[in-house]
């Protein structure tokens, strides 16, 4: 799928310097998640009164949350592998990320409970699970989809964090030469899931899909599968570092991400959620990270691309407390004709979008802004006079991202 051109060779790569591309492919990873859930129709978020129509727009649509997913954890792999070369310590590293997540994760998930979830919950256990981010780890419906539903990801990404010190060395330690194959490990591990969930008890069904809740937590859900696509991102971050990733054109990524697709269609259920997208993303980081190097541009580094990356994670954490809320409790599952349920669709995917910027500018910047970095202890006034400023999280781009884009 690569071309032909000579592997990438650079004597020194700066780990700091921007990265554009990835930006704008958190927006790229995020927005397909919320188009996945208006694609549902056990929920009746499908706006299409036209079967042809609604069942068209659920085929495209069907498997693209389940894609936007795992490119997060790829792209959380990546740039914590690729970045990570401070020495301030676990504490710091960790308490960076928490900062990055929990507050917009408080936020949606009050939100959430004030608008729905807190009336339909009968038990602590309906909710606070989710707050704490530790509901993926239960096998049980209604608690690792509680409150705010696209919130479950945060658990595999906590996880991530508190592995990534102790994964970290052992990628490391990964000989030059064998790097492709501990990467083609990681992508043979998907599959091996794949066929373990297809094994467990497939009844009873979970809702709107042909398989049971236990083979979809399993396969989907659960934290610990999805480390597989964690460390492939680790382990390509290593693989281009070390010169050893032939160059890829962007055009062959996403016409492998395409192919993948499809095919995810066609195949089993249980082989659908991750294995035959995980090379084309891959790929895709492949292609735009040496381009960002060069200082090359493209449609993702675009300063549109880049700003919808930087809200990426509001419009993500956001997007189903406005949909449910629109589509269930305000418009009652209403349909509409084409035309208007296509409005519709944009215009919720605009005002996401603007929730998404409002959730950056007033919780996630302060907060990194306010408790990321260490202070400083006080300088003499003259030292500090000399000191450069420390920059603010703003200003750190892909690096100040964390939560599902670390």
């Amino acid at each position: 799928m690569a071309s032909r051109r000579r592997p990438i060779s650079r004597p020194s790569i700066d780990h700091r310097a921007p990265l554009p591309s990835l930006t704008g492919l958190r927006f790229v990873a995020a927005a397909p998640v919320f188009f996945f859930h208006l694609s549902l129709t056990f929920i009746p978020m499908n706006p299409f009164s036209d079967p042809t129509w609604a069942n068209a727009y659920k085929t495209v649509f069907w498997k693209a949350g389940w894609v936007g997913v795992s490119f997060f954890f790829v792209l959380s792999g990546f740039l914590l592998m690729w970045r990570n070369s401070d020495s301030r310590g676990y504490l710091h590293f960790f308490r960076k990320r928490l900062v990055k997540l929990f507050p917009s994760h408080i936020v949606t998930w009050t939100l959430a409970m004030i608008l729905f979830a807190g009336a339909a919950a009968s038990t602590p256990w309906d909710y606070l699970p989710n707050l704490f981010l530790v509901n993926s780890w239960f096998p049980v419906h209604d608690i690792f989809l509680a409150v705010n539903v696209p919130s479950w990801s945060l658990c595999c990404e906590l996880m991530f964090y508190a592995l990534f010190p102790l994964i970290a060395p052992l990628v490391r330690r990964i000989p030059k030469e064998r790097l492709a194959l501990a990467l083609a490990g990681c992508v043979a591990g998907t599959f091996l899931i794949a066929a373990i969930t297809t094994l467990l008890p497939n009844t009873p069904h979970t809702d709107g899909m042909p398989i049971s809740t236990v083979q979809f937590w399993f396969g989907y859900n659960l934290p610990l599968p999805r480390l597989f696509e964690f460390t492939s991102g680790m382990v390509l971050a290593r693989l281009l570092a070390a010169g050893r990733l032939p160059a890829i054109r962007p055009a062959v990524a996403w016409g492998a991400l395409l192919v993948g697709y499809v095919v995810a269609e066609l195949v089993p259920f249980t082989f659908s959620f991750i294995p035959f997208t995980l090379v084309p993303l891959l790929l895709l980081v492949g292609s735009a990270v040496p381009r960002d190097l060069d200082g090359r541009t493209s449609w993702l580094s675009s300063r549109t691309m880049v700003w919808l990356g930087e809200v990426s994670f509001g419009f993500y954490m956001s997007q189903h407390v406005l949909l449910y809320t629109l589509r269930v409790k305000i418009q009652h599952g209403a349909h509409y004709a084409p035309l208007p349920a296509t409005a519709l669709i944009l215009g919720a995917f605009a005002v996401t979008i603007l929730a998404g910027w409002l959730l950056y500018r007033l919780v996630e910047l302060p907060a990194m802004n306010r408790w990321a970095t260490a202070r400083r202890p006080e300088l003499p006034r003259e030292t500090a006079a000399q000191a450069p400023a420390p920059a603010p999280a703003e200003a750190e781009g892909v690096e100040a991202g964390a939560g599902v884009y670390s």
